[in-house]
């Protein structure tokens, strides 16, 4: 049974997801279907990406990821599909992809050709739901596109480096459930960098001067339970390996996060300074 995912920013409360998977089932009854989020700000294909690049390695080799954000067709926008470490993700060449070719070199890349096989009131999702289909059944990408080199880039999922090289400047790129802030900082880029030396988090507000290898090792005395440590701010290399910005335990509709306490919002500027 071949899997596809869906991740899109429609939300629950209208028809489009139910809608979706009947389609799917419609046109391959065999698929099993798994969501990984409805819940992608409109049109936010910075937020999009991180969340694809966070959860697709949780997938089998093979799966058929279907990402619907900002998925118009249009002169700016084609529709893709890219193989990449033995996935497939279906998506509009609008950046949403860029997050995993850093990584990795995708395997193949095509842009769909199938938009005039289909009918004429055919949506884009109905696009989607063809290739992803056409995929999760074993067929070639060459079947449903021509091959491309290239797929756009966003030049917000990277962070950069300091013309002295002394600093990593980033930005908050994604906000959980909990409140806890994701920034475009990866582990492996502030392994290259920092070379060992000292560092400190800079903020809006309050610094950090110390990544946690998790969360409670906030807790760094035995003098004191966990539980004491409740409402102090942290920083660590979360499991998709960025670097998230946290309060420890702190319930966001209660009592605050990240998010309100430090005043973290998406596109927030946070840099790593080294000395």
């Amino acid at each position: 049974m071949s899997i596809i995912t869906l991740t899109s920013d429609y939300g629950l409360k209208d028809h489009f997801v139910g809608a979706l998977k009947g389609k799917i089932l419609s046109e391959y009854s065999e698929a099993k279907i798994i969501d990984i989020s409805h819940e992608i700000d409109p049109f936010n294909t910075v937020e999009a990406s991180y969340i694809i690049s966070a959860s697709y390695a949780s997938f089998p080799k093979g799966t058929v990821h279907l990402i619907g954000v900002d998925m118009e067709h249009n002169k700016e926008n084609q529709h893709i599909v890219m193989q990449w470490n033995d996935h497939y993700f279906i998506a509009s060449d609008n950046g949403i992809l860029s997050m995993l070719s850093q990584k990795i070199v995708p395997q193949k890349i095509v842009a769909i050709n199938i938009h005039d096989r289909l009918p004429s009131d055919a949506a884009d999702m109905d696009v989607f739901v063809t290739v992803a289909c056409h995929l999760a059944k074993g067929g070639l990408m060459n079947v449903i596109g021509k091959e491309i080199n290239t797929i756009k880039q966003v030049t917000d999922l990277k962070a950069v480096l300091s013309a002295d090289g002394n600093s990593i400047n980033g930005h908050v790129i994604y906000i959980d459930h909990f409140g806890n802030v994701v920034t475009n900082i990866s582990k492996k880029y502030f392994i290259e960098v920092a070379k060992g030396r000292p560092y400190e988090i800079v903020m809006k507000t309050k610094n950090i001067k110390t990544i946690l290898p998790n969360y409670s090792a906030i807790a760094s005395s035995d003098k004191y339970p966990i539980k004491s440590y409740e409402g102090e701010k942290l920083a660590i290399f979360n499991e998709a390996g960025f670097l998230e910005i946290a309060i420890f335990r702190s319930n966001p509709s209660k009592v605050g996060s990240a998010n309100s306490l430090l005043g973290l919002n998406y596109r927030d500027v946070i840099n790593i300074v080294f000395s």
